[in-house]
């Protein structure tokens, strides 16, 4: 039978880490995990979305544990207050949902230098997936459960990479919004296969999650700021996208399925539409030595090894 909320199984005991998850697929993802029994923290950039966000969880889920906390993908520095201020209260992490994203915005950097979509969807989620590695590995060495998951969504949009060059993936000096976005969800990707790869005999597994062609305020907001035919098109694309409440399946599959498989990569069973199903990757996407090359890249910008991360 096709995988739904449903299927989740008792989560009491266990913490949700959900970026992004004042809205869209994350606010969809946090109200299935808090309706099972999960402790969820929201990490909001807007806290007053944040808030409205644990609001909505606790009508429908009056015992729902639930805490909103500031996070800005876009600054190391935030990044870092976040989970020190996270992993303080919650020693053990069980679930890291890397969701929030940015797309197809105009050129332009993240507090760091980085370019925007690449430093916040992809090197904001590294940053903060290294900062919360002790909590996780405490989680994952319990030997209770699946152990820690770190689920990462990319996108179809990776299909859309001509080129995925290590040493140009910030595109300076020929930008394109849509690339951009392409590249650094093909990021995610590749983060979630060598997670695993490093991680997963350490009692933390890392999976990729797709949501398909889903009706989101990310993909609204992306067809608003469209002219002309591309704005048509995409209007008519929304109207027949899956409802969000499919698009966030993959990721709660690939985090509370005890069958999961960490290094893989869950997406509708369609390409862009139907129930979470695992999903063969094949190409230069699975290049292992591609995926390494953007593991070192990305501890080099952030300045965050896993060495010194997870000793």
């Amino acid at each position: 039978m096709a995988w739904n909320a449903n299927d989740i199984p008792d989560l009491a005991g266990r913490v949700a880490v959900v970026t992004g998850g004042n809205r869209g697929l994350g606010l969809v993802t946090c109200r299935h995990l808090a309706a099972h029994g999960a402790l969820v923290v929201i990490g909001a950039r807007n806290m007053t979305k944040g808030e409205a966000a644990r609001g909505l969880i606790r009508a429908e889920t009056p015992e729902a544990q639930v805490e909103v906390r500031p996070l800005d993908l876009a600054s190391l520095a935030a990044v870092e207050s976040f989970a020190a201020e996270v992993a303080a209260a919650h020693p053990r992490i069980h679930m890291l949902f890397d969701n929030a994203g940015l797309m197809a915005v105009p050129e332009g950097t993240t507090a760091d230098g980085f370019e925007t979509q690449f430093g916040t969807n992809f090197l904001g989620h590294f940053a903060l997936t290294m900062r919360l590695l002790p909590a996780l590995a405490a989680a994952g060495a319990t030997g209770k459960g699946p152990g820690a998951r770190v689920v990462c969504t990319t996108s179809i949009a990776r299909f859309s990479v001509r080129k995925f060059v290590i040493d140009d993936l910030q595109l300076r000096g020929h930008y394109d919004p849509w690339m951009a976005y392409g590249i650094s969800k093909r990021a995610m990707l590749e983060f979630a296969f060598e997670l695993d790869r490093r991680l997963g005999g350490r009692g933390i597994h890392g999976f990729a999650a797709d949501p398909g062609y889903s009706r989101t305020e990310l993909q609204t907001t992306a067809a608003a700021s469209m002219d002309g035919f591309q704005h048509r098109l995409w209007a008519r694309l929304l109207f027949v996208a899956q409802p969000p409440e499919m698009g966030a399946l993959p990721q709660l599959r690939a985090a509370t399925d005890p069958g999961a498989r960490g290094g893989a990569l869950y997406a509708p069973k369609w390409l862009a539409f139907g129930h979470p199903v695992i999903r063969r990757v094949v190409g230069s996407i699975a290049n292992p030595a591609e995926h390494a090359a953007l593991w070192d890249l990305a501890e080099r910008e952030t300045g965050l090894s896993l060495a010194a991360s997870l000793p």
